[in-house]
């Protein structure tokens, strides 16, 4: 396992568990204060592998939230509550007797917001004994593995995201944040190809969660491209999938992934804490 180490990082362990993405990351106590260097090897992990995991930590909602403070701003999850001793801190809950779980078909967290978010991190604090896995899947490759005709299409169209489609809000109405969301609507405009701020490579960002047409298309015409898309970015060898463990936490960039929570641990509960780290308005 040593051999898959990259020889750039010093301070910590880089494990990839796939060819497309993910990696897992050793010797880092998330509980911890850390030195400069370490933020910044595990920052360049987040970048070079799109997804990170760490296992085997212990954290209070108040240590996730001061660890995922050194990447970026949390935000408060738009619909659903957050813990009351920590707003900026959602619980991710399937219940033995719920059939739906929270966010349960390949989607990028909250793309019907004008500012999508960063990244997001996942925290397990109770999983079932089998199943709950996350599928992970790196959307510069769903771009860059479409013909040089396509990507020019697509490199001139905005695609109309909305909150009316998305999975979670109709799995999570008795968590909301308040009675008003279940009618609350939002819908953004975001470039159907998103160049990434850090890195430079551009991404495609479209999901069958939220992606509901083509800026000047209709519904009934963009739905065939559309359909092709869906299918295309979430190809297997674009993906990766994390078994987790109690502990475990999942560090992914929204900006250039899309994940996806299997739905197969029926009669379980699954207890998660999400924080949600604010991104900018995309051009």
């Amino acid at each position: 396992m040593d051999n898959a180490v990259r020889s750039n990082y010093h301070h910590i362990k880089v494990y990839p568990i796939a060819g497309a993405l993910g990696a897992q990351i050793q010797g880092v106590d998330l509980g911890q204060s850390m030195k400069t260097e370490v933020i910044s090897e595990i920052r360049q992990a987040l970048l070079d592998h799109l997804v990170i995991f760490f296992d085997r930590q212990e954290l209070t909602p108040q240590q996730q939230l001061a660890f995922a403070q050194k990447f970026g701003q949390p935000m408060e999850y738009p619909l659903v509550k957050g813990l009351p001793e920590c707003p900026q801190v959602t619980q991710v809950i399937k219940l033995e007797q719920e059939r739906m779980n929270f966010g349960g078909v390949w989607h990028s967290d909250t793309a019907y917001l004008e500012c999508p978010p960063m990244a997001t991190m996942l925290y397990a604090v109770e999983i079932p004994p089998y199943g709950g896995d996350t599928l992970f899947a790196n959307q510069y490759m769903a771009y860059e593995t479409l013909s040089d005709g396509l990507q020019q299409t697509l490199n001139g169209l905005v695609a109309i995201n909305t909150s009316t489609m998305a999975h979670a809000f109709k799995t999570q109405v008795d968590r909301l944040r308040d009675v008003d969301s279940q009618q609350k609507v939002m819908v953004a405009a975001h470039p159907v190809v998103r160049p990434h701020p850090e890195t430079g490579r551009k991404a495609l960002y479209v999901n069958t969660n939220h992606t509901k047409h083509f800026q000047g298309w209709t519904v009934e015409e963009s739905r065939p491209l559309l359909d092709y898309l869906f299918k295309h970015q979430v190809r297997p060898e674009f993906t990766c999938r994390f078994r987790w463990q109690p502990g475990s936490v999942a560090f992914w960039d929204n900006r250039c992934t899309q994940h996806n929570p299997v739905n197969d641990y029926h009669g379980f509960k699954r207890i998660m804490h999400r924080v949600t780290l604010d991104g900018k308005k995309l051009g």
